[in-house]
């Protein structure tokens, strides 16, 4: 048992993966009876993910959800009757009907940065968020989700690359489902666990058993007091199976029988339940109380979507051209003179006057050999020029160069 929770935050977790998996439920039979517009994205079986990352977070942290992660919309405050309008296109969604999937967000109140279609794409958005928080002086934390999928893409290296440089108060958490679309990730990746790929940057990671809700919300909670602390970004993997298709539309038939049973044994909700009940933390009238409550919740919330009505046709020309956004000013919470960063005092490796082609730099050419990059463990090699051969020119390899056939 996590001695940090309470017995209501206990229920608090459990209350929101089963909501979670209520809302996904609703939407489901509205998707069959061609109420949703756009494409459903089920977290079935990952839902300790969602919910124990976002759990983790203090009101005044931003996070940035994909297309699995309702459970983190729901945990930060976002009501269902706005992911239900949202999904049937409805006048009254966030987005005004102008979008039948999950892009929508709140900048203002609920600190919830909108969903990206291009994996990978929300890592340097919410690497500047948090740059942007240390830049105003605001103790906060960025946190954003990834697939083992868009983990195989060029902007997750680059985004964690430029966290890791700034030292960005940044949880990414990796959602290792096992299957990028119709790709196994042994078919994606040469490596067992993808947080190893946080060595490339310096930073740090956690591998955790993504259907364990409490060691989710654990692990989380101890990488956002890294962040909030000044250590720089920090890299999650959170073990996990997707129990459905792609979407909605994928009866995911790829999948072999045998992985499907094993991971349903290994439901996130079921398994919770147990706990908490052999912690003597739920008894059968507290299960049932939530029950009712998630009942007459999604009832109303569902009636609401049902009865909301279509946007009118002339908001499609609406609120595609902003009059004036340049003029928008930043709302400063200290004054630029306290986080203006003082002028740099380091001396340029080269002088200005020898940069010119490469200058003086050409005598700095060196080669490392692959051994030499084992045996150093960084694969960082010695400062300063390498040892020039007479007449000046640096000593060559016995490599080719590259771009060079042989013989040539």
């Amino acid at each position: 048992m996590n001695k940090r929770l309470t017995r209501q935050q206990y229920l608090d977790l459990y209350y929101y993966m089963r909501l979670n998996r209520a809302v996904e439920d609703t939407m489901v039979k509205l998707f069959r009876q061609n109420k949703i517009v756009g494409g459903l994205y089920s977290s079935l079986g990952q839902e300790a993910i969602s919910v124990g990352t976002a759990y983790a977070l203090e009101k005044k942290d931003w996070l940035a959800p994909m297309i699995r992660n309702i459970g983190a919309l729901l945990v930060k405050g976002v009501p269902p009757r706005d992911i239900f309008t949202q999904h049937m296109a409805k006048y009254t969604s966030p987005t005004l009907g102008k979008d039948g999937t999950s892009h929508f967000g709140d900048l203002e109140k609920l600190h919830i940065v909108s969903p990206i279609s291009m994996l990978g794409d929300l890592i340097p958005v919410m690497t500047g968020v948090a740059m942007g928080g240390r830049y105003l002086g605001q103790k906060i934390v960025a946190l954003t989700w990834i697939g083992d999928g868009g983990s195989s893409t060029g902007v997750f290296h680059e985004g964690l690359n430029l966290a890791a440089v700034q030292k960005a108060a940044l949880v990414l958490v990796l959602e290792n489902n096992q299957w990028a679309y119709s790709t196994p990730v042994r078919r994606q990746v040469p490596v067992t666990n993808l947080a190893d790929r946080a060595r490339a940057y310096g930073i740090a990671s956690y591998i955790v058993d993504g259907n364990d809700v409490v060691a989710v919300y654990a692990t989380t909670k101890e990488a956002v007091d890294r962040c909030r602390a000044g250590e720089g970004p920090v890299l999650i993997e959170a073990k996990t199976f997707r129990r459905m298709g792609h979407a909605q539309h994928d009866p995911a038939e790829y999948v072999p029988k045998e992985m499907r049973a094993f991971w349903e044994s290994r439901d996130p909700i079921a398994l919770y339940e147990k706990f908490l009940t052999g912690e003597k933390l739920l008894d059968a009238a507290a299960k049932k109380e939530i029950e009712e409550r998630l009942a007459t919740l999604l009832e109303k919330e569902r009636e609401f979507a049902e009865n909301s009505p279509m946007p009118p046709p002339e908001l499609a020309l609406q609120g595609v051209f902003c009059e004036g956004c340049h003029e928008i000013r930043a709302r400063w919470e200290r004054p630029i003179a306290e986080v203006t960063p003082p002028k740099s005092g380091a001396k340029s490796a080269w002088p200005a006057e020898e940069m010119d082609g490469f200058g003086a730099a050409k005598q700095a050419t060196r080669f490392i050999p692959a051994e030499a990059t084992e045996a150093s463990g960084n694969g960082a090699a010695a400062p300063g020029p390498a040892k020039a051969a007479p007449g000046g020119r640096t000593k060559k390899s016995a490599t080719k160069p590259a771009g060079r056939r042989a013989g040539r």
